[in-house]
């Protein structure tokens, strides 16, 4: 069972609908693995419902029903059953070969984890996934066991799932369904538990900021 849970405020907008992809991502993954933070976000949801019940409705101005029903009548179609479940049968199919990722990720990455384009650095490797998305840069990580980041800082937030294994940092130890949430007021040096690779979901604002002895030679050469 996760200890390290998102924020009311991410669950929120989740529940809304307004979260960038790639962050809506990682919540929906963090929320398959997390019975808590599901029962919050309905909870939550409920709460929304009910201030949005004692609000007083707006009265409409002139010609804005009319413009209203005009909006409606001008909408396309809704689509028949035959063509959704056109649609259903193109949509990538997750495989059963990665069954430790939470079906979310599964839809997103469609098939065997080693089968993705992964960059190695050192212990180090990193897999991109929605590079054309906006609203956050979207990796898989995977840590050697029991091998340390470079320490580092960050230039904006910075989330991170744990989907095997487990890593410590100096603020918490964090396993399978747990979340880290990092931004520029933390300088951390996570290590991966000795006991096996450590394979975690991040997504970040922009790319991370390296505090050590040789930083400033090669923060400028740092890439997402």
């Amino acid at each position: 069972m996760p200890v390290h849970h998102l924020s009311d405020e991410l669950l929120l907008d989740h529940a809304a609908g307004s979260l960038p992809e790639p962050v809506a991502l990682l919540v929906a993954t963090h929320l398959a693995l997390c019975p808590s933070c599901r029962e919050h976000e309905t909870s939550l949801e409920a709460i929304g419902g009910a201030l949005l019940d004692e609000i007083e409705p707006e009265p409409i101005e002139g010609g804005g029903l009319d413009a209203l029903f005009a909006r409606i009548e001008a909408a396309p179609p809704e689509p028949s059953e035959a063509d959704s479940t056109a649609a259903a049968t193109v949509k990538p199919v997750a495989s059963d070969t990665t069954p430790s990722l939470p079906r979310p990720l599964r839809d997103y990455v469609g098939g065997a984890v080693d089968a993705l384009h992964w960059r190695r650095r050192g212990k180090l490797s990193e897999a991109r996934l929605l590079p054309d998305a906006h609203g956050g840069t979207v990796k898989l990580l995977r840590i050697t066991a029991g091998a340390m980041m470079p320490v580092h800082t960050h230039r904006g937030t910075e989330l991170t799932l744990v989907l095997e294994g487990g890593f410590s940092d100096g603020r918490g130890h964090y396993l399978r369904g747990d979340v880290a949430i990092a931004d520029d007021e933390v300088t951390h040096r996570p290590r991966a538990d000795d006991d096996g690779d450590c394979l975690c979901l991040t997504v970040t604002e922009a790319p991370v900021r390296l505090a050590g002895p040789l930083a400033r030679f090669l923060n400028p050469f740092l890439r997402d």
